[in-house]
Formats: C-alpha cells, structure tokens, sequence
C-alpha cells in the first residue's frame, strides 16, 4: 500500500518503515529473546507511553512464561530531548534475582536508560538487558550495552507505531520520518 507524506503539527514526515517491515524487526528481536531465555522466566519491564504498541505485538511472540511491568519516564519536549528524566510511574516488581529485560521504543541520547538501569540495579537482579525498537548510534554516547537492536536508525525524527509528537500520532500503523 503506498503511504503519503502526512503534516503533524506543522511539521512534515514521510513514510519510513511499513507493517510488514516492523513486522520482521519484531519477529527476529524475539526470535533471539526466546533463544537467550529459553528456559528462564524474565521480566519486561515495558518504558512507557512510548514501547506500548512495539511491547504488545512483540510480547506476543515470545513463547517462554514471562513477567510484564510497566514504567513511565519522560524526557522529551516535542522533537528535542530535556537532558532530564522524570520518573512519571515507578517499579512496582520485586526484581531481586530475577532476569529483567527492559523494553525502550528508541535509546538516542541514553539518558534515560541510564536512570532506568540505575535504578533497576538497586533491586539486584541476576541479569538486565536492554531490548529497543530503534537506536541512534550517532546520539549514544552512553558507556553500557544495548543487548537487543531491532533496527539502528540515522537522527532523523520519527513517529508513529508508539512514538508520538507532543503526544499525538502514537496511534499511526507505521513509521513515519521527519522530512
């Protein structure tokens, strides 16, 4: 299906990634998750508002039993990151000695994974690893792992499929990048 330009908010964004393309990025993410946890029962520990939609399809896959959480952190103001983390919903597992695998829509700066993994870390968990939908490798520069890449991507501004602007286009089947 052929996707149009689409203007949010003044700003303008063209198709990046389709359906059938997350599709596949999803599939080969838990593909190596039920590979490296056979056996093991983890923890997802899902950053929200962003991961809710890549979390839902993606969790699906996975076929070992598992644990679901939820966290809620912000750090960005329309396009731009804050440089500050506000913890909006905290964690409300016991993590001690569990395996947690923390599920982020996009890692670019790292500041937030940074506080996250900190405080995760607190609760002694046999293991964390970071599992992300997209990555900014031009943005990272943060000294910590990124275990699980489903696609690494340029800096370009993207929406859609969870990520919002300003709150809206969350809804958005695909992916779309600033133009």
């Amino acid at each position: 299906m052929q996707q149009n330009n689409i203007t949010i908010r003044g700003e303008e964004f063209k198709p990046f990634l389709d359906e059938k393309s997350l599709s596949e990025i999803l599939t080969g993410l838990a593909e190596k998750i039920n590979g490296d946890y056979a056996g093991k029962e983890p923890v997802f520990l899902i950053v929200l508002n962003g991961a809710f939609m890549f979390a839902a399809d993606f969790l699906r896959m996975i076929k070992m039993p598992c644990r679901v959480s939820f966290i809620k952190m912000a750090s960005y103001s329309g396009k731009d990151t804050t440089g500050k983390v506000k913890e909006l919903i905290g964690i409300n597992e016991d993590l001690k000695d569990q395996h947690v695998i923390i599920v982020e829509d996009i890692v670019d700066t790292g500041i937030t994974i940074e506080q996250l993994l900190h405080t995760v870390q607190e609760k002694e968990p046999a293991s964390v690893k970071i599992c992300t939908l997209f990555f900014k490798p031009d943005k990272f520069k943060k000294d910590y792992p990124i275990d699980y890449v489903g696609k690494s991507i340029s800096n370009e501004f993207i929406i859609g499929y969870g990520l919002d602007l300003d709150g809206y286009v969350r809804n958005l089947p695909i992916i779309y990048q600033h133009v």
